[in-house]
């Protein structure tokens, strides 16, 4: 087979958990609406097998696809821009992944700590699904072929597992090329929004206290009194990003108005050094008020048409399979399988 030259795709997915909060915004979807400003052809998926890997309810499940997809409009992301669709609309991802179950080893799976994490102490409980959960993930990214991928710190690890089961499945089958090694796009200032009560904690939806959080959809009283909340040290706001950054709780708020406003944390202690925290909550929450208040509006309008909604992602999931459904096909025949797929 002649080598593949592959052009420039970005592919992201993001699970339908509900209760979108700030580190899913700064850490994912703002990126994604960067990306697509900048003409890039973009795959931005709503990656609801995934989410099954653990039990959902049916119905909270359907409207937190809903929301998921209104988050992402809401926020910028365009359907005649971008593709925007669900996992199980579009069945290449689940015929690849069985490809990739039998191209990944046992051994790389178990060393992917993110199911070390949520698996527990009692992982012989956790299910299949979680285990082969990064192998699904490859077959996202690589039925479209995809050749960067806007990930966080916490999916590096899958990101690799990915580039590691093309090179395998190129090698086995002497394709070289087929699949390509995608590259991580990780965004500098801010790659991951810790918890406003414990700097050394990622910001999390399972966290029990909601003061740990800000969610996308928080009113801006509400956002006002967790940024005043948010625990910090007694020590100014200091002029140095190497002593910024022996303090994670201050490094996580200067992290999040960078973010937001778009400078480095630098821009930041330029301006406010020598401050107290007290001077800086006020204007972090101005900020956010100022970002999400206009996106929570748009949200709340869009989910009060969810027939409009269905369209976006059903017109999405079409695109998707175009591009899709022809690499599965030349994978089937790589692979000496039928090549007769059904839609």
């Amino acid at each position: 087979m002649k080598i593949k030259q592959h052009k420039k795709r970005i592919f992201s997915g993001v699970q339908p958990t509900g209760n979108i909060h700030l580190g899913n915004y700064l850490g994912a979807v703002k990126n994604f609406v960067k990306l697509q400003r900048l003409g890039n052809e973009t795959l931005f998926c709503i990656v609801d097998l995934h989410a099954i890997t653990v039990w959902q309810d049916p119905k909270v499940l359907q409207s937190s696809i809903r929301e998921l997809a209104a988050t992402f409009i809401a926020c910028g992301l365009d359907s005649k821009k971008s593709v925007l669709f669900s996992q199980s609309q579009v069945s290449s991802h689940v015929e690849l992944a069985w490809i990739f179950n039998c191209v990944a080893r046992m051994g790389w799976l178990n060393r992917m700590t993110q199911f070390k994490d949520k698996a527990g102490k009692n992982k012989e409980n956790a299910s299949v699904g979680l285990f082969a959960y990064p192998a699904l993930m490859a077959a996202d990214i690589l039925a479209y072929h995809a050749t960067h991928v806007p990930v966080g710190e916490d999916q590096k690890q899958h990101l690799e597992l990915t580039r590691d089961i093309a090179t395998k499945f190129n090698n086995d089958f002497q394709v070289p090329n087929f699949f390509p090694n995608p590259e991580p796009i990780i965004e500098q200032i801010a790659p991951r929004i810790m918890n406003l009560r414990d700097g050394s904690k990622k910001m999390s939806k399972s966290d029990t206290s909601d003061m740990s959080r800000i969610n996308i959809q928080d009113n801006k009283d509400l956002i006002a009194l967790k940024v005043r909340k948010a625990k910090t040290d007694q020590e100014p706001i200091p002029e140095d990003i190497v002593d910024l950054e022996k303090r994670p709780e201050a490094n996580n708020l200067i992290n999040i108005y960078a973010s937001l406003i778009d400078c480095t944390p630098k821009d930041v202690l330029t301006e406010y050094c020598g401050q107290p925290f007290s001077n800086f909550k006020p204007k972090l929450a101005e900020v956010l008020v100022s970002e999400l208040g206009p996106i929570s509006k748009k949200i709340n309008q869009l989910l009060e048409h969810p027939d409009e909604i269905d369209k976006v992602l059903n017109e999405g999931a079409i695109k998707a399979k175009k591009i899709s459904e022809p690499i599965i096909k030349d994978t089937y025949k790589i692979l000496g399988l039928s090549n007769n797929i059904s839609n």
